[in-house]
C-alpha cells in the first residue's frame, strides 16, 4: 500500500476564513484515500507540530496532497512558516542534501540535490479569483497559467526531487452560488486520474 502525507495548510481568519472548505476537501480526499487502500497521515500549519516529526511524515510520504487557500497570491504565512522549518530542517535529513551544485562538476545544476525522488506531490487550492484570469493575455495573471502562478510552491518541491501532479483548483469561492456537488466530483475526478490511473 502507497502512503500518504494529508496537509491542511489553511490559516484561519474569523468571518473570512473559518476553513470549512478546506476541510470540505481534506474530507473528501481522505474517504477517496481510505477507499482505494492508501495508508494516511496528516499534517495541520496551523497547530504546534513537532518539525522533527514533519520531516520524517515527509520521508515516509509517497504521496504529499497539500490543501490551501490562495491568500495574496501565495499560500497563507502560516503554510510558508512551515514550508520554511519542516523543509530547512530536512537538509541532509531525507529531504535533500544540498542544492545541487559540485566545484568539482560544473554540469551538476542548482535544484538537483533533492532526496525525493519518486515521491510525488498534488497541491490543490481555493481561489476568489475566477478561473477567467489565468492564460488570458489581458487577465490579471498576464497570462500565466494556474501552475505558472503558484511556481514557488511547485519549485520548493522540486528542489527536493519530487514530481509533480495535476493540479486541481475551485474558484470564485466568495460568489455564493459554489456547486459543492459539482466541485467535489471533478476534485474526486483529478485524485481519480493522479492516484489510480497513474499507476
Amino acid at each position: 500500500m502507497k502512503n500518504v502525507l494529508i496537509i491542511n495548510g489553511h490559516q484561519r481568519y474569523d468571518e473570512v476564513a473559518e476553513g470549512n472548505l478546506t476541510r470540505m476537501y481534506i474530507d473528501s480526499a481522505s474517504e477517496f484515500f481510505e477507499k482505494n487502500g492508501f495508508n494516511l497521515k496528516y499534517s495541520v500549519v496551523e497547530s504546534d507540530y513537532d518539525v522533527k516529526e514533519e520531516v520524517e511524515k515527509f520521508v515516509w510520504a509517497d504521496y504529499i496532497f497539500l490543501q490551501y487557500p490562495i491568500y495574496w497570491m501565495g499560500v497563507p504565512w502560516i503554510t510558508k512558516k512551515y514550508i520554511d522549518e519542516v523543509f530547512s530542517a530536512g537538509d541532509h535529513n531525507g529531504l535533500y542534501i544540498n542544492d545541487g551544485r559540485s566545484r568539482s562538476d560544473p554540469t551538476k545544476r542548482y535544484g538537483s540535490g533533492g532526496l525525493m525522488q519518486g515521491t510525488k506531490y498534488m497541491i490543490s487550492l481555493t481561489y476568489n479569483c475566477p478561473t477567467s484570469e489565468f492564460s488570458a493575455k489581458d487577465g490579471f495573471f498576464d497570462g500565466l497559467s494556474l501552475d505558472e502562478a503558484n511556481i514557488a510552491t511547485h519549485k520548493t518541491f522540486q528542489f527536493c526531487g519530487a514530481e509533480p501532479l495535476k493540479t486541481y483548483s475551485v474558484h470564485d469561492i466568495f460568489k455564493g452560488d459554489l456547486d459543492m456537488i459539482t466541485e467535489l466530483k471533478n476534485f474526486n475526478n483529478v485524485l481519480e486520474k493522479n492516484f489510480i490511473d497513474a499507476k
